[in-house]
């Protein structure tokens, strides 16, 4: 989407964000996004959306209409898009303790109050499910991963409601329990 050839570096992390929203912006991501999930919603049966930083927004914004299954944002940002848009599908969200941006427990307490939105603060900076980042957080990064998969074993289509109704499922390598 960036239409550049080599990515950013991590320390580079504010000019891509910058480069980001001069170049392409939510609106012409949404834009870009959207044209993708109509070209292949046909040939699958769930089609779930996962965005990180800026592309969690993005992810966000495409839960305004019913064009995906669910939505798995990771610290995503730009609260008055966020704020102003009422899922109309399950959503999975994941913020570190702090942002430099906002304040996290003031947007948690707001999305709190959401219908579709399962929202959940986890240890670390921004960036800490991403193993090759200093703000790496890997027992932050395993609770992420456990919870995306108990989301996505709850909302696929491929289970009875009888099979739902526990909960117990097998994620990665080993059985789980989610309380």
């Amino acid at each position: 989407m960036l239409e550049q050839e080599t990515p950013f570096d991590y320390s580079q992390e504010e000019d891509a964000y910058f480069n980001f929203m001069e170049n392409i912006g939510f609106t012409n991501a949404l834009v870009i996004i959207k044209s993708l999930l109509s070209e292949i919603k046909d040939g699958y049966k769930n089609i779930f959306v996962a965005g990180f930083s800026a592309g969690a927004t993005v992810a966000w914004l495409c839960s305004e209409e019913r064009l995906v299954d669910g939505i798995i944002g990771y610290y995503g940002s730009v609260l008055e898009i966020i704020l102003e848009i009422s899922p109309q599908c399950p959503e999975l969200l994941f913020f570190p303790e702090e942002e430099k941006l906002f304040n996290v427990d003031e947007l948690i307490l707001a999305l709190e109050n959401k219908h579709n939105v399962e929202v959940h603060k986890l240890n670390g900076q921004h960036g800490f499910s991403d193993p090759f980042s200093l703000k790496y957080n890997e027992a932050s990064a395993k609770k992420a991963f456990t919870r995306c998969c108990f989301f996505f074993w709850k909302h696929l289509d491929v289970l009875t409601p009888m099979e739902k109704r526990t909960n117990f499922f097998i994620c990665g390598e080993a059985p789980f329990m989610i309380d």
